[in-house]
């Protein structure tokens, strides 16, 4: 099996976009947290929830947004980008499944040429090797 046999569809931001609507993103989907991608497509940092809430700090939701108006993804990362989770579509699962446990991180971009092609969450690695 390859990564690309395991990658689904999940919420992906360019770097530039509105971070307002990345946090909408996350509460919305429920999600661990999202991939974010340079203007080009390439994988560029795996923003978590709780990275984002340490943005946020404890404000009401009011001030919540407030604190993210009119400021990009790329306004709220940190300034130090980590590893970027990421395995070549054709690579194998273990080597996924080996790459996210390395970096401690709840989903990997699988790509293609160097591009998101689309991702894999711990979930879904779990529900596959439950499977097999």
């Amino acid at each position: 099996m390859r990564a690309e046999d395991l990658e689904e569809k999940f919420p992906i931001v360019r770097i530039d976009s509105d971070a307002v609507d990345a946090a909408r993103k996350i509460a919305e989907h429920n999600l661990p947290g999202l991939l974010v991608t340079d203007t080009s497509g390439k994988p560029r940092y795996v923003q978590d929830d709780l990275a984002l809430a340490g943005v946020l700090g404890e404000p009401t939701p009011d001030q919540a947004v407030q604190n993210l108006a009119g400021k990009t993804v790329g306004d709220v990362l940190p300034d130090h980008m980590r590893d970027i989770p990421s395995v070549d579509a054709r690579a194998t699962v273990t080597k996924a499944a080996a790459e996210m446990a390395r970096l401690r991180s709840p989903l990997i971009a699988v790509t293609k040429d160097g591009m998101v092609h689309g991702v894999i969450t711990a979930s879904r690695l779990l529900a596959a090797a439950l499977k097999s």
